[in-house]
Order: C-alpha cells, then structure tokens, then sequence
C-alpha cells in the first residue's frame, strides 16, 4: 500500500512528506501511527519540523503538530517555511512598513556597517543596509535592521528591557537588550530562516521568527 506519511532527516531537522490526494482525516490517522511507532527510534529530541507534499492552513499545521507531539517525545520547535517566493514577499512587505517608520521618527542610517565602526542612537533606529562582523550598533530603543546582523547590537540602553531588535538575517554576534546579554559567537551561524525579532523573555535573551502583528506592537517613541 502506498505511504501517506514519509519522514526524513536533515541537518536542519525534520521533513514531513504528505500525500497530496487523501483526506486530511486520513492523513492524520497516518501521522499519528507513523509517530507512534517511530517514537522510540526518534527518543526525546527537540526538531524543526517542514512539512511538503500539499497545502496546508494554518490550523492543518497546527493540528499535525499536536498529533506528532502527542504520539511521540519529540518537541516541534518550528515550522520552517520553504516557499521562496512566500518568504520574498513577507520580507519585501516587512521593509516596506519599516521604511515608513523610519521616516516617520526620523531615526534611520543607510548604508552598511563594517568592522571598527558603530552608530549611537538617542531613540529608536532603524538601519538600511547590513551590520558586518565587527560593527556595533547601540540605541535607547529599539534596532530594526532591513539587512544583515552579523556585528553586535544593544538595545534599550537606558535598561529598557522592553526594547527589541528586528533583523531580516540574524547572525550576531551579541545582543544586548537593556541588562540582558547573550553572546553567539565568532561564527556568524544564522539563528533561523528570514526575518527575526530578538527580545528579553523570563530574564534571558530570546530570538524567534517575526510574526505578522509584530510591527504594531513596536513602540517608536
């Protein structure tokens, strides 16, 4: 009988193949098998998870995480999307909206920062270019990024551990958010797929992907 369910893995966690043709019902009936015979092969691992093969909403993605977590040990991190084109578009809306900020508060820098230089900011800033191994960048609020972060950033100086840095590439190597620091190391290893926030949860320093409501919850004052 053919496979509904395939799973393979990589280096950058696990993929999902779903068979496009069955009912989603079936599909999870499948999923919740193939994971719980699997279960003690996989172990208590956390993974990235990308699921291909079909086209999922958002609350499909949802309801297969839960049976993969609820028939197996293994703690789905992520989702990590491959839809180029979809990542494009978000990234291109996400610079748009950016843009306007900086031209509304003023605070913005465009060009690349390379090793040896920084930029000091009395507000929020945002910076139209990329932030080089080397570079550093420093504000009383927030740092948007419409490039890379590769260098090092701290935001909220002034002990604002409400304030929050937004790179379309994260790459650091130390983030700084009021008293809160986390070093990344010399490596320049990418934190994650696209646009990411970086911000202060439970005392530590904690980056995620960027949602779509992020934007308004940014105070620019």
């Amino acid at each position: 009988m053919k496979s509904r369910v395939v799973i393979k893995s990589s280096k950058s966690g696990m993929s999902v193949i779903l068979d496009p043709d069955c009912t989603f019902e079936e599909l999870l009936s499948d999923i919740a098998v193939k994971f719980r015979e699997s279960a003690r092969f996989w172990g208590s691992v956390q993974m990235a998870l990308m699921l291909e093969g079909r086209e999922l909403t958002a609350g499909e993605e949802f309801q297969i995480v839960n049976t993969i977590t609820e028939n197996s040990s293994i703690d789905i991190l992520c989702l990590i999307d491959n839809d180029a084109n979809r990542i494009e578009r978000c990234e291109k809306a996400l610079n748009q909206k950016l843009m306007e900020l900086s031209y509304r508060t003023g605070q913005f820098y465009r060009g690349d920062l390379h090793r040896g230089e920084s930029i000091d900011s009395e507000a929020s800033i945002v910076i139209i270019g990329d932030v080089l191994h080397g570079a550093r960048v420093t504000a009383r609020g927030n740092i948007i990024i419409l490039g890379a972060l590769k260098g090092s950033v701290h935001a909220g100086i002034s002990g604002n551990e409400e304030a929050v840095v937004v790179a379309l590439e994260m790459a650091p190597l130390q983030i700084k958010i009021g008293a809160c620091s986390h070093q990344y190391g010399d490596k320049g290893r990418k934190l994650g797929r696209g646009a990411m926030t970086a911000c202060v949860e439970n005392g530590d320093i904690c980056t995620k992907a960027i949602k779509k409501s992020f934007l308004s919850m940014i105070n620019f004052n």
